[in-house]
């Protein structure tokens, strides 16, 4: 948020926790992400507990599926834009998308 401020860009930020994109959401972001789509997926102790595996966030819909249910796996942030959308890390690849 601090980069949308800095470059004078409005910027709509989505809590996820409180408002958790659905699975038609989900389903536009990858449509429009850069990023292979796996990578919208954390690989943390949550993804450890569940006993997931690559092969259980392979493809869109095992994707969109996986972040419906647990959506605290999502990858953050997310930067989305009207063509493009990207995981904000490092930093410096939401200045290029919003610059």
């Amino acid at each position: 948020m601090s980069i949308a401020q800095e470059l004078g860009v409005d910027a709509n930020v989505v809590h996820y926790i409180k408002t958790p994109p659905d699975a038609e959401t989900l389903r536009s972001i990858i449509a429009k992400l850069e990023d292979p789509v796996t990578d919208l997926v954390r690989r943390d102790s949550l993804w450890k507990k569940l006993g997931l595996t690559d092969d259980d966030a392979r493809t869109d819909a095992q994707v969109v599926d996986l972040l419906v249910r647990h959506k605290q796996l999502l990858q953050r942030p997310v930067v989305v834009t009207a063509k493009k959308a990207i995981i904000g890390r490092p930093k410096e690849r939401v200045r290029q998308l919003l610059g």
